[in-house]
């Protein structure tokens, strides 16, 4: 029997912490669907850098362009303000020895911050647009802006779709899936997956990606 769960906000679900529902949506716990995580890197207004720890995103395209597509980037934030000044961002993936310094820029950072310096990264400028890139990052993916788009239309959240115009890769990462996928490579959220019997709250994790089997 599958439990079925509606727009309508379900009164048993339990936050695991205050402000849970008001950032997120209920079939996010509902669902549990990993992302991969990275930083998203911008200049600030005031020429400090900016680093956005972020995930809910997607990477496609077609012969003619290749965009990351990155939800439920808030309105509100210096990296929202930041893109849409400037058209570009700098995406970065870093393994998840890094995790720890991702989340200290979750928590200092104000307009004065360099949050270059409060995650210790060296910073690096992008070769084809105005963004800084973080060195140690294995994967860096420059982007253009393409679209912005509020898609609920509540003024709280934007789809930011960027066109990917330059890609770079350290080279122990270059020669095939070893190194990408395991402990060194992506990162991924695992949303805290609510209980769907009793409302319980579930612990979000972070994970790393296993091969399975080659297609």
């Amino acid at each position: 029997m599958k439990i079925g769960i509606g727009k309508e906000f379900p009164r048993y679900f339990k936050s695991l912490y205050p402000e849970e529902f008001e950032l997120f949506s209920h079939f996010e716990t509902t669902s549990g669907i990993p992302n991969v995580l990275f930083a998203i890197t911008t200049w600030k207004k005031n020429g400090k850098p900016n680093v956005c720890f972020h995930g809910w995103s997607c990477f496609h395209g077609d012969k003619t362009a290749f965009f990351a597509v990155m939800g439920n980037l808030y309105q509100h934030t210096h990296t929202y303000a930041n893109i849409q000044r400037d058209r570009c961002f700098c995406i970065n993936f870093l393994p998840v020895s890094y995790y720890d310094r991702l989340v200290d820029t979750i928590h200092h950072n104000e307009e004065a911050e360099d949050e270059f310096a409060v995650g210790n990264f060296t910073m690096e400028e992008a070769e084809t647009i105005h963004a800084p890139l973080i060195r140690e990052a294995f994967m860096n993916i420059e982007c253009s802006l393409k679209e912005m788009k509020d898609l609920s239309g509540a003024g709280i959240t934007s789809m930011i779709i960027g066109e990917v115009q330059y890609i770079s890769v350290e080279e122990e990462y270059a020669r095939g899936s070893e190194k990408r996928y395991g402990e060194d490579g992506f990162m991924m959220l695992v949303p805290g997956q609510q209980n769907l019997i009793t409302g319980d709250a579930g612990q979000s994790a972070i994970a790393t990606v296993k091969i399975e089997k080659y297609d």
